[in-house]
């Protein structure tokens, strides 16, 4: 024959399975779609994974972000680092809300391109790793 539980154990489990159930999960808050939070987001990201983080494949290249922009597109630049006066070579910016991306630039022809087009779409998502 089993023993039969005690009440002090019951009642505890019990309570427990209560309000378990009354427990209601909260989404994570999407992040600001607009274009200036989305190229906020994207000039912190690839300010500290393709700059500040020493990587080699921006080794030869400095940013240059453009974010108080009249036109409504704000933007980040990346120049050569000795030459920062010379034309792009990736240009990011966004329009809209929610904010429509556009990379383009010699960049993106390089085997780095689709590395820096993943990298913008999980920034601009959201995403804060490297």
């Amino acid at each position: 024959m089993r023993p039969v539980p005690s009440a002090k154990l019951i009642l505890p489990l019990a309570l427990a399975a209560a309000l378990a159930g009354c427990q209601t999960k909260t989404p994570a808050p999407k992040p600001n779609g607009a274009a200036l939070p989305t190229m906020e987001r994207v000039a912190l990201g690839a300010n500290a994974c393709w700059f500040k983080s020493g990587d080699p494949a921006f080794k030869a290249y400095r940013l240059a972000p453009e974010l108080n922009s009249f036109s409504g597109r704000p933007r980040i630049l990346v120049v050569h680092r000795n030459s920062p006066e010379s034309r792009p070579l990736l240009v990011v910016q966004a329009e809209g809300n929610p904010a429509k991306l556009d990379a383009f630039g010699p960049l993106m022809s390089e085997p780095v391109g689709a590395r820096i087009a993943t990298d913008v779409r999980r920034w601009a998502a959201g995403g804060k790793g490297c």
